[in-house]
């Protein structure tokens, strides 16, 4: 685990896309509980640890997570996390191919199977369906990749896969969105790069950056950005 930022209110790490932010039913320790046992240890905290998750990342995307040391900061993000105004989160993704326009921004509905856990392209006015945004920007184009920046409106269930995939450019290792083929690692190439907000108790700006992924591709991408 790499500790990205630390305060007496507010802890943010870099996930890998093998762990989970919440416990699910494989049973798998996920990142809250190593954090607090990281925090237990690292101030002797005698007893149970506060730890408030404030936000998620699908398991195979990797990048900076944010969690609450305090219920203050915990109540304060949740409700800046609802606005999707007062949190800026950037993301980065290695899409196969590249999209016929450089940037743009993508206005679809998505319609949730959760039997399937996957989201779906649909019209507008789709009972349950949710209307999703995004805006994207080419930042380095490969022979058979392209590397994305793509900075959310909204917060909808696999909303940059599936708008991402139904333009043709689904994200390099994702199979359940169109992906040729798989990752080694078995993760996704997503990777929540930035976030960037207020903080909710001193109130000054705090942006927070998490390196890409260890394998060749992100590492040649990034240096191309630098």
């Amino acid at each position: 685990m790499t500790v990205l930022y630390e305060d007496n209110h507010i802890i943010a790490v870099n996930k890998t896309c093998n762990e989970i932010v919440q416990g699910d039913k494989t049973g798998d320790t996920p990142l809250s509980d190593i954090v607090k046992a990281y925090i237990k240890e690292k101030y002797h905290k005698p007893g149970e640890v506060f730890l408030g998750v404030t936000h998620r990342l699908d398991r195979p995307t990797s990048g900076v997570v944010l969690f609450a040391r305090t219920s203050k900061a915990l109540t304060r993000l949740n409700e800046m996390f609802k606005s999707h105004e007062q949190i800026r989160k950037t993301y980065w993704a290695i899409v196969q191919g590249a999209p016929r326009q450089p940037e743009a921004r993508l206005e679809n509905w998505l319609s949730r199977n959760e039997k399937l856990n996957k989201s779906f392209i649909a019209r507008p006015g789709t009972k349950e369906a949710k209307q999703a945004i995004l805006s994207y920007r080419t930042l380095v184009r490969g022979e058979h990749y392209t590397l994305l920046e793509i900075n959310l409106e909204t917060g909808r269930h696999h909303q940059i896969r599936c708008q991402l995939a139904a333009i043709g450019c689904p994200v390099k290792g994702d199979l359940k969105y169109g992906a040729r083929r798989s990752n080694p690692d078995g993760g996704i190439s997503l990777h929540a790069r930035q976030i960037a907000f207020i903080h909710p108790v001193s109130k000054q700006p705090v942006c927070i950056t998490a390196p890409v992924p260890d394998d060749s591709l992100w590492q040649q991408f990034s240096a191309s950005v630098q």
